[in-house]
């Protein structure tokens, strides 16, 4: 709006100066590539993120399985920890020895965690493997997924703000030096005899 007010106040002021002018255009052309230019590299780059993400979403949907596993026994010296995963954060896990299938039916038996406050031998829980029963984390969900193209998006528009911001305030301070320098030039080309006109001496 600035650079707006600017052009409208200097279009037929008899002091304008060139710069001052250079310097309204510069703001106005910044002020509409932040508005046209930032949102659509948000949107191209949000675009993309939640293509590859989505990608990687089916991916692992159609790679990782969900399977039941068998406490064998609780493993003595391992605390409690807290999933990760879960929305809370707040889910008790425990490391067992367990037994479970692989999709591929295997058999497999190895330390697992699992969300068990006291687990006992015989107790069942789901664990996530790949096709060979080794485990892996938790798939990617789409609700996931699309967050993180939208932030991904955003916080490329806001970027591209940056950038023009940057490069506006660039060449507004180049302009300034520009016109100082010239400001210096006059004054020496002044030199000691200003204000003197007239005066007789």
């Amino acid at each position: 709006m600035r650079a707006i007010s600017g052009l409208w106040r200097w279009r037929h002021n008899p002091l304008r100066r060139g710069t001052d002018l250079a310097e309204a255009w510069v703001g106005l052309v910044a002020l509409s590539l932040i508005l046209v230019v930032g949102p659509v590299i948000g949107a191209l780059v949000g675009g993309t993120a939640e293509d590859a993400l989505m990608r990687s979403v089916r991916e692992q949907r159609e790679s990782r399985h969900l399977v039941t596993a068998t406490v064998v026994r609780k493993l003595d010296r391992s605390p409690l920890d807290a999933d990760p995963e879960t929305a809370s954060g707040r889910e008790l896990r425990s490391r067992v020895l367990a037994d479970w299938t692989a999709p591929d039916g295997t058999a497999r038996h190895g330390t697992a965690t699992a969300p068990l406050q006291t687990p006992h031998p015989g107790d069942h829980f789901t664990l996530w493997t790949d096709q060979r029963g080794r485990m892996v984390t938790r798939p990617l969900d789409s609700a996931t997924a699309t967050t993180h193209a939208v932030l991904a998006g955003f916080g490329a528009a806001l970027l591209t703000a940056g950038v023009v911001e940057g490069g506006r305030q660039l060449l507004v301070w180049r302009m300034v030096r520009r016109r100082y320098a010239r400001w210096d030039q006059a004054w020496d080309r002044a030199g000691p005899d200003w204000g003197r006109t007239g005066t007789g001496s």
